[in-house]
């Protein structure tokens, strides 16, 4: 039989092997009749910085006697444990007249291209940018070198999309079998074991590259193919039914295509507007981005220098209510804010942090959610406009040369100009400026803002704002679009053979939760289609 024992604690010095013991002191067995557990879940209890212990759920293997299983379940917090089971559906019967092809190599894609590999459909990956190998040196080369930007090779295009450099975090309000499917196989391409269970995963932006060199090397290993600098310019729809595609290397035969364009391909957005495709502005969130010393965060979350050897660089997630909700977003420890550029002549921050955290900073968004009814125009893509709008002035605080626009966040709150930008910290590469950040967003999430920090430094005792600075914007927390899509098909109405999924298409807010949609609507596609023998 299988229990769940929820709320086992142990020391965070304590090696995960001593689990055992602590799973036969709670249940009151002796070991022999625990014939295996594993690890559900594993978090941090730091709410008394003397006493920091690890929490976990684990699973376990008991003997089936009707017996002992009474006397668990009436004596201990053990529960019956069922584990959820996959949906995997069979093959369907309606053939295809051509392979799938997936637009994007972002998670949603990514994990909808393996899937659909697995299950033998041999489908076409498209990707405007280049191979990974090819985006690191050129993103390097704009950190580090003031290289020009590339619009289709940065940060955001490429193999791997923006997730291949977005920090790599897997934290997911989402569970479930379809969440440990994208787990187990982030696991099978070079992630840690750890991610399965942990309570706030973390790849890390130098390993996340070689992640996505792997799913495409078992993607093509099962006949999947990639096609490299290739965007999709547009569709052809015969009686409602996708005919084929347009892209900027020619057209590709195609009756089923996966939509995984990401959020920030705003060219897409434009054509696929212009094409007639149901999209509706959705809400979005946007602010600024914090820096604080890493050693302000580890100070305030341990109390003790020991504890940082065993943990590492100490994280947060803090929100504070208000009039208009502020909270901390995509928080890098030991991390580096970075350039979020997808289009010249523009300007926009996000932050990262490599597997070490190791980086003397650490760093957040401040997020605060704007609605359609502020965008200023009632058109599918005035929230687009609306980023467009402030990262312009951004760019052009820059100097037109994408430095970052910097102040204290005391003098924000003050209401000054910070003097003197380049004796400010910061670990932007390519350089800041001084400058007073009210210009790059709209007067209502600036209020956000303005209340909402007070109430975060008094949570974190006065940690979150001492050393602070302020950077933006940060403009791409989620998409300012949602496509219109059928419940149940997912697919597009009137658009037969189009899956618009992930962030891009408004449908997910994380590398997990867009993976676990692309990978969704490919099962769809598996369930209604046999493979094809198109070659």
């Amino acid at each position: 039989m299988k229990l769940r024992l929820t709320n086992l604690r142990l020391p965070v010095d304590a090696p995960e092997e001593q689990l055992g013991a602590a799973i036969t002191r709670a249940l009151k067995v002796r070991r022999e009749d625990v014939s295996g557990w594993r690890i559900l879940r594993k978090s941090l209890d730091a709410r008394s910085r003397k006493n920091l212990v690890f929490v976990y759920s684990v699973a376990i293997d008991l003997p089936d006697d009707e017996q002992l299983r009474k006397k668990l379940l009436e004596k201990t917090h053990a529960e019956v444990f069922e584990e959820s089971r996959f949906d995997d559906p069979d093959c369907g019967t309606k053939p295809l007249k051509h392979r799938p092809v997936i637009v994007g190599t972002g998670p949603a894609g990514l994990l909808a291209g393996y899937y659909l590999a697995l299950k033998g459909y041999r489908p076409i990956l498209i990707e405007r940018g280049v191979a990974v190998k090819e985006r690191v040196p050129q993103i390097r080369a704009f950190d580090r070198h003031g290289a020009a930007h590339d619009p289709e090779n940065n940060y955001l295009f490429g193999e791997g999309g923006a997730g291949a450099f977005s920090d790599g975090k897997l934290t997911c309000r989402m569970s479930g079998p379809d969440v440990d499917w994208v787990l187990e196989s982030f696991v099978a391409c070079g992630g840690k074991e750890s991610i399965r269970y942990e309570h706030r995963p973390h790849l890390g932006s130098n390993k996340l590259p070689m992640i996505c060199r792997n799913y495409r090397r078992k993607i093509e290993s099962m006949g999947g193919e990639y096609r490299f600098q290739c965007r999709l310019e547009g569709f052809k729809l015969v009686d409602g039914q996708l005919d084929s595609i347009q892209t900027s290397s020619g057209s590709i035969q195609c009756d089923q295509l996966i939509l995984a364009i990401g959020h920030s391909a705003r060219d897409t957005y434009e054509m696929l507007h212009e094409a007639g495709l149901p999209i509706q502005p959705k809400a979005f969130q946007l602010g600024l981005r914090i820096e604080q010393p890493q050693e302000n965060v580890n100070r305030w979350k341990y109390g003790h220098d020991r504890y940082l050897d065993l943990l590492g660089a100490a994280d947060y997630s803090i929100v504070a209510k208000g009039g208009r909700d502020l909270y901390s977003f995509c928080m890098c420890a030991g991390g580096y804010v970075i350039p979020s550029v997808s289009e010249p002549g523009y300007f926009c921050t996000n932050g990262m942090s490599l597997s070490r955290h190791d980086s003397r900073f650490a760093n957040s968004g401040l997020m605060v959610t704007i609605e359609p009814n502020e965008f200023g125009s009632s058109h599918p893509l005035a929230g687009m406009e609306l980023q467009r709008k402030y990262e312009e002035i951004a760019f052009q605080i820059g100097g037109g040369a994408y430095q970052c626009p910097i102040q204290t966040a005391d003098d924000f709150l003050k209401g000054r100009q910070t003097v003197g930008a380049t004796d400010l910290p910061s670990s932007y590469e390519r350089g800041t400026i001084s400058c007073d950040l009210r210009q790059v967003l709209p007067p209502s999430i600036l209020k956000g803002i303005e209340d909402g920090l007070p109430i975060m430094n008094e949570k974190m005792r006065g940690a979150f704002l001492k050393d602070a600075t302020l950077v933006g914007p940060e403009m791409r927390g989620s998409a300012p679009v949602r496509f219109e899509r059928d419940r149940v098909t997912r697919q597009i109405p009137g658009g037969a053979g189009l899956y618009p999924v992930g962030e891009g298409a408004g449908y997910a807010g994380g590398i997990i939760s867009a993976a676990v949609d692309g990978l969704r609507s490919a099962r769809e596609i598996v369930r209604s289609f046999a493979p094809t023998s198109d070659s």
